[in-house]
């Protein structure tokens, strides 16, 4: 007894798999090869109906031949006839003309006696047997003259004009009942190949409905159950149907592979969070670690010769610990930045004061590094909605990197402009040495740096990540070895984010 229905979720691909096997077997095979015998059957049933109807056909079209024959014989043994009587002549060819008939009456006996009956086709018979004695009679009698010879004719003379007529009118009548009969078998035959025509639509358009439910609709729902999983819903395909065949072998193997997938990933995740992990780990020892140590011993330096150190010397040591713990709290700080919650407030900016603005905090370093700015931003462009401070910083880091990227310096071309989806796009491109491809997907991760150890926390780009995603925006980064970097930052237009 199965124990899930066909619309039942199985909680998991043992389960499924078990729901699967309980279902009795179909074979798609067997249905299809079912199908196509089915419809070869129906059209050997009709092919021989309509063969026997043909053959029905051919069997009246000979006998109404045969039939036609045997009038026209008669038609012509009573044209002699008449001659005989009007002129005395062709009484022999009359008398042949019976004889052909006779012979063509007793070749189509059997179809005669099926259409007329046995007692009808007897009387023909025997009238044209009276009919061919009574010519006989006259041919003896023609050398005679006289009196009695035009009585004889005279006699006979009705006698043979109604077994003639006796004689045509069951072969007339013969032919218009076949004529009849062939009229009907097409007007049957019209209507079978009707009947049959329909008969084969419903049979074809049935047995599409159920390749297209057993076949097509299979396919259309793992192509759904694909979607699905792509979206990272790794629950097991559902058995729907009341039985089994080849899908159900390959839903199973799905199944199975579903499952290696989404194992593959938890321990793909892991692995990438221990690399989180230790990057952090790595990155704030790091960081703190070289602060902490300038403080420890310039704290010892003035604990142990204090007495020998000016006011002077110790303010300038005293300032050194200032700055380093300065530093320590700026990576603090970022970290923070990086994992905080909290939502900043937003209001409607121009992309262009947020540039400029970031760009006059950077004049000492740009002039510093000799490097070449070249803006081109539209002050037209349509106001975006966010917080300037963030959004500043996301700058800010950029434009950092592209200074770091160009040691020696470059061009930095900073470029604002409205997208083909209406949307602020902000590109930054430097001239610097570029980004080993194999680091491109890491770049956004935290405390994932390629510069030295000591220039660097590797916050910026996680932090500037963030930003631009609570601003529904997007941010990319391409580069090549090189040929320089660009970040492609995107912003919508005067849209309120939902928080």
């Amino acid at each position: 007894m199965n124990q899930y229905s066909p619309t039942t979720k199985p909680y998991s691909t043992e389960d499924a798999d078990r729901a699967f096997k309980d279902r009795p077997l179909i074979s798609i095979r067997r249905r299809i090869i079912f199908s196509y015998l089915s419809l070869f059957l129906f059209v050997c049933l009709m092919g021989a109906i309509l063969f026997f109807f043909i053959s029905v056909f051919e069997e009246k079209q000979i006998f109404l031949e045969n039939t036609t024959n045997i009038s026209f014989e008669l038609q012509k043994a009573r044209r002699y006839e008449k001659n005989f009587f009007l002129h005395g002549t062709n009484l022999s060819d009359a008398l042949n003309q019976i004889s052909t008939v006779y012979s063509l009456v007793l070749v189509s006996k059997q179809e005669l006696v099926s259409f007329i009956g046995r007692d009808d086709f007897s009387i023909m018979l025997e009238s044209l047997e009276k009919y061919d004695e009574l010519l006989n009679q006259l041919l003896r009698s023609v050398p005679h003259t006289g009196g009695a010879y035009k009585d004889l004719m005279t006699r006979l003379e009705p006698q043979i004009r109604k077994y003639r007529i006796r004689i045509q009118s069951t072969v007339n009548a013969a032919i218009e009942k076949e004529r009849s009969g062939i009229h009907n078998l097409i007007s049957s035959t019209k209507i079978g190949i009707f009947v049959f025509l329909g008969f084969f639509l419903v049979l074809t358009t049935y047995l599409i409905n159920m390749l297209t439910q057993h076949i097509i609709m299979p396919i259309n729902r793992l192509i759904e159950d694909m979607r699905r999983i792509a979206e990272g819903d790794f629950s097991p395909i559902a058995p729907r149907k009341k039985y089994r065949d080849e899908f159900t072998i390959l839903v199973m193997a799905m199944n199975r592979m579903t499952e290696e997938i989404h194992v593959r990933q938890e321990q793909l995740v892991q692995t990438r969070k221990m690399a989180a992990i230790g990057n952090l780990t790595a990155g704030i020892a790091h960081e703190l670690n070289n602060p902490l140590n300038n403080i420890s011993l310039i704290t010892e330096s003035l604990l142990d010769d204090s007495e020998d150190y000016g006011r002077e010397e110790c303010d300038k040591m005293l300032n050194s610990i200032f700055e380093q713990v300065e530093r320590a709290s700026s990576t603090v700080k970022n970290l923070l930045d990086f994992t905080r919650k909290d939502q900043p407030s937003f209001s409607s900016l121009s992309i262009s004061e947020i540039i400029s603005s970031t760009l006059s905090l950077l004049g000492n370093e740009i002039e510093l590094n000799d490097i070449i700015v070249e803006l081109k931003v539209d002050k037209n462009l349509p106001p975006t909605y966010g917080n300037h401070r963030d959004l500043q910083q996301v700058f800010l880091n950029l434009i950092m990197n592209a200074i770091h990227a160009m040691p020696d310096g470059g061009t930095l071309i900073i470029k604002a402009e409205l997208d083909q989806n209406k949307s602020l796009k902000i590109n930054i491109v430097d001239s610097g040495t570029g980004i080993p491809a194999e680091n491109l997907h890491q770049i956004f991760e935290p405390f994932f740096t390629t510069k030295e150890v000591g220039k660097g926390t590797g916050l910026g780009l996680s932090v500037s990540y963030g930003i631009v995603k609570n601003h529904q925006g997007e941010i990319d980064v391409f580069s090549q070895i090189g040929n320089g970097t660009t970040f492609s930052v995107t912003l919508p237009t005067s849209i309120e984010p939902k928080h």
